[in-house]
């Protein structure tokens, strides 16, 4: 990958495709860059997300996490919640799945109001997927048959964009595992791989694969 990313804005690198492109940009772009914004706005806009949900400390289970309000209502807690993080590619592009982990072991199911529960309320249906970026599998192999700087710069900026929302969340958990390629990792895969991803394992276990 470049550097064109550690320069440029979403903005910057959408204006830079459309000339590059000629202002002939193609539907796939767009849908991917789409997606890209919309991540980008996880945390500032006013939609709730499984992301945002699970950083809200009001749905902690502070009786696990030796918790407590201070007098101003600020929620601290001694025992930080533990989640598995997973780097999870599909037909319809990449997710962050996550998953608690209690007492050593990593829960699939619905937990309610189980007192050993990180959460006052686990449920993996609505939760464990905590945001997807739509497209990038799609987008991965048509930047590495067809992709120009632009294509790639975009590529990394979804990777660089996906390390931070990780980062901002070991910041209050303890991530005791991220399972699979990121999509830096991923998209070294597609290029070692010729374009054939697809008829290999989509979501491999680890680089090492």
């Amino acid at each position: 990958m470049n550097d064109l990313t550690k320069k440029l804005s979403l903005k910057e690198i959408n204006l830079l495709k459309k000339k590059i492109a000629w202002g002939d940009v193609s539907a796939i772009y767009y849908l991917f860059s789409s997606s890209i914004s919309e991540l980008d706005g996880i945390l500032s806009d006013g939609f709730d997300s499984p992301y945002k949900t699970i950083l809200d400390r009001n749905t902690w289970n502070l009786q696990a996490l030796k918790g407590y309000r201070d007098s101003d209502g600020n929620i601290h807690v001694k025992t930080r919640p533990q989640i598995i993080l997973t780097h999870h590619y599909n037909e319809l592009g990449y997710e962050l799945l996550c998953n608690p982990i209690v007492d050593g072991e990593r829960i699939n199911h619905a937990l309610i109001r189980e007192y050993n529960s990180p959460f006052q309320a686990w449920l993996p249906e609505s939760m464990s997927r905590l945001f997807r970026i739509s497209n990038l599998v799609a987008f991965s192999i048509f930047t590495y048959q067809n992709g120009d700087d632009a294509d790639l710069a975009l590529i990394e900026y979804a990777y660089l964009l996906v390390e931070k929302l990780i980062e901002i969340l070991s910041e209050s958990f303890d991530i005791v595992e991220v399972e699979g390629y990121n999509i830096a990792e991923f998209y070294q895969e597609i290029e070692r791989r010729n374009g054939n991803i697809l008829s290999f394992d989509i979501t491999p276990d680890s680089p090492d694969n």
